[in-house]
């Protein structure tokens, strides 16, 4: 099975059942550090085994591969492409994927992940989940029909999203352009909410140093004080976005 083609699957599994994503970030002190995207979609291997494979010609797959390796394999096709459909694909170049898909073990997993040399890089990763999304609409839009509901919480959506660390105060900051819009894109899942129903969308921070203080009062700590873990539903995330922003202060 070709990255892609397992990409397309992974991406596909988003629309059709309840998945758990969760959203990494381990910070250093000089503002560095690696970001990961995750969701788990395990529940549809659950359901369907082998069927979700079927005549894929692999039924397990363990695979780990960055977007510029598989970009410069199909350069010829991609030279092809309009110079803005060029310019997105060459934005996703920075990040690796990990995939793990086993109807032995009913698991489906996807991670995308990479390093960033400072905070307000954080929301390219969001950047590059839509143009992610965007290709597998393409690919599978039609298969499915269900709207992408990461489109309200990302750039380009109906929000601008936006990271900073700076003198030990870390800011997650979610602003909603338009509330109208935002109750037309829950009115636009349809039964989509439905199957997202029983998602969640987790907040995993690591940091340099013991956390002093949390803006958000829904917010839990590790036992070293070193971690903020956050967690909502996925329609009520898509419903408020703001609702998971965060300022975290940093001890001294």
């Amino acid at each position: 099975m070709k990255k892609l083609t397992v990409l397309v699957i992974c991406c596909l599994a988003l629309f059709l059942t309840s998945c758990q994503f969760s959203e990494t970030i381990y910070l250093n002190e000089d503002g560095s550090g690696k970001m990961a995207f995750s969701f788990d979609a395990s529940e549809l291997m659950q359901m369907t085994g082998d069927q979700f494979l079927e005549g894929d010609g692999e039924k397990d797959v363990d695979s780990t591969f960055t977007f510029k390796a598989v970009f410069d394999e199909k350069r010829d096709s991609i030279s092809q492409l309009p110079k803005e459909e060029q310019a997105k694909l060459k934005a996703l170049e920075p990040f690796s994927v990990h995939m793990v898909m086993s109807a032995k073990d009913k698991k489906l997993n996807f991670d995308m992940f990479s390093d960033f040399k400072s905070a307000s890089e954080l929301q390219d990763m969001f950047t590059a989940l839509n143009t992610v999304s965007n290709l597998q609409g393409k690919d599978v839009g039609q298969a499915n029909d269900q709207p992408n509901p990461f489109s309200s919480m990302i750039d380009g959506g109906n929000s601008e999203l936006y990271y900073s660390f700076e003198k030990g105060v870390f800011k997650r900051t979610v602003k909603v352009l338009d509330k109208e819009i935002q109750k037309q894109i829950i009115d636009s899942l349809g039964q989509g909410a439905m199957m997202f129903a029983n998602s969640k969308y987790k907040l995993n921070y690591h940091f340099p140093r013991k956390v002093k203080s949390v803006s958000n009062d829904k917010a839990l700590f590790s036992a070293d004080g070193k971690t903020v873990i956050l967690e909502f539903g996925l329609m009520e995330y898509i419903a408020d976005p703001e609702i998971m922003n965060l300022e975290i202060i940093l001890e001294d």
